[in-house]
């Protein structure tokens, strides 16, 4: 008797071992789904050709996507930025100087999702090239790239002339640290592209 009720208390263990590592492997794929759809790779072909065309990290380019627009083309904010990398009209116009985009196109043409990534894009290598870190060019691509100049020039806000140790504008301060978190999620979710 003593013998079948170790037998039956041994597969008893068994089966809840197998419940219990099978339960961790269905939570754990319940987390990465959810962290999938939470955080996807939309509009990827238009990204992917232009964060390799541009050379920019292609998890920041989501990062800033899902940030401004959470992926909605047709999103505009306050100060009429338009689409998923809400673009201001003045930016853009900068933007496409310096592309020397001789293309048919206008402000308004910012909610076609590929033009949108392409300017976007372009805009964030170009600041990047300027500013070198990732941070200081987030914080260019929200507050400006001339508020970001004069925080580096001025030694409160940076020591060394390359980061800002702190940015003055609480929406920009929040909006870098949001990006950021958001990137190294993309970084974790499809790695870090090569």
């Amino acid at each position: 008797m003593i013998k079948a009720s170790k037998g039956k208390t041994a597969l008893l263990l068994f089966l809840l071992l197998i419940v219990a590592v099978g339960g961790f492997f269905a939570v754990r794929y319940g987390i990465e789904l959810y962290y999938r759809n939470a955080y996807p790779q939309k509009y990827s072909d238009f990204v992917d050709k232009y964060a390799e065309e541009y050379q920019v990290d292609k998890n920041l380019v989501y990062a800033v996507i899902h940030t401004e627009s959470n992926f909605n083309p047709q999103a505009e904010s306050h100060k009429d930025a338009r689409g998923l990398m809400q673009i201001l009209d003045e930016t853009y116009e900068w933007a496409k100087f310096r592309m020397k985009d001789t293309r048919d196109i206008s402000y308004d043409d910012l909610y076609d999702p590929e033009l949108n990534i392409q300017y976007g894009t372009y805009i964030l290598s170009l600041l990047l090239e300027e500013f070198k870190t990732q941070d200081t060019a987030v914080a260019a691509y929200h507050a400006g790239w001339g508020n970001v100049k004069n925080w580096l020039a001025d030694p409160e806000r940076s020591a060394n002339g390359v980061d800002i140790d702190s940015i003055p504008i609480a929406d920009t301060d929040a909006y870098v640290k949001k990006v950021g978190r958001t990137k190294q999620i993309y970084d974790k979710l499809y790695g870090k592209p090569q």
